[in-house]
């Protein structure tokens, strides 16, 4: 029994890390078109926000709380600004904003560098966070419990955004076809601006998690951002659910794949594995359905 809970334990909240860092692409690369190498600098930003939180607020029980609006305006408002300035003027043009993201994504790195040294900082946990729970024989830790909570409460509140509201409304009809969405009124350049901002905030809870469990560290986004695009490829571009199913079966997966070999084999198999998935289906597990013409 064992044997079986401790790598589905710790796959699901390896898979809730995947999840929190793939969310924001959903919006920005699967309904946007935008292929965005910053992304997993978003992810370190709100790693660093996390750090930058508890040091105002050392001592506190509630600093990891209070850190994920931080980190979610912070990391949204980057993002908006990357979009304003670079990204508005390449949609439809996905590689250049593969190129044009990378520059961003080394400039980022180096200017974490430069403000907080290259060995990073860690993030201490609040006393609240740091015990386990005995589940089958295995000690899950808080931590753990903590980042499947917060990456589910965030799929939560993006599927009622995207569902239940006038802006999801707005950003379907956008996706589905954007000239027909602006002759009914809809206006797709400030629809563009949300989504980013949207998109790039849940980047930034993302890094909450993350630091909690690996700290700080300028090269933080490179680990998670390649498994992130496989993560949304794989659960279909653009659909929430998909990359859920997505995430924490490649996060299972990867756990069980530990067990047996190394970390490094585990992760090659994995991405084996999600290439060989694309090429019996392609489209991943769901696709959008759309009138476009084009």
């Amino acid at each position: 029994m064992d044997a079986l809970t401790t790598p589905l334990l710790t796959g699901s909240a390896t898979g809730a890390i995947l999840l929190m860092a793939a969310l924001g692409l959903t919006l920005t690369f699967g309904q946007m078109g935008v292929i965005n190498m910053a992304h997993g600098e978003f992810l370190m930003a709100g790693a660093y926000a996390t750090y930058l939180t508890q040091q105002v607020i050392s001592g506190s029980g509630l600093s990891v709380l209070v850190a994920i609006p931080v980190a979610f305006l912070v990391t949204g408002l980057l993002g908006l600004l990357l979009e304003m300035s670079t990204i508005r003027w390449m949609y439809r043009r996905p590689l250049d904003t593969l190129l044009v993201t990378v520059g961003v994504s080394l400039v980022l790195q180096q200017l974490a560098r430069d403000l907080f040294g290259a060995q990073g900082d860690p993030v201490t946990p609040p006393s609240w966070m740091r015990g386990s729970i005995e589940v089958a024989g295995y000690a899950w830790p808080h931590r753990q419990l903590f980042t499947i909570v917060l990456a589910l409460a965030a799929v939560a509140l993006l599927h009622a955004g995207l569902k239940r509201t006038s802006f999801g409304r707005r950003v379907r009809a956008t996706v589905q076809n954007r000239e027909l969405a602006e002759t009914l009124g809809v206006t797709t350049r400030a629809v563009d601006r949300s989504t980013f901002f949207i998109g790039s905030g849940l980047a930034g809870v993302g890094g909450v998690a993350i630091s909690l469990i690996s700290g700080t560290n300028p090269t933080l986004g490179t680990t998670y951002i390649i498994p992130a695009f496989l993560v949304v490829v794989a659960g279909g571009v653009g659909q929430v659910k998909g990359t859920v199913i997505a995430a924490f079966a490649i996060g299972i997966a990867t756990a069980f794949l530990t067990d047996w070999t190394s970390g490094s084999m585990a992760q090659v198999i994995s991405f084996i594995a999600v290439v060989l998935f694309l090429q019996i289906r392609p489209q991943g597990l769901f696709t959008v359905r759309t009138r476009a013409l084009a």
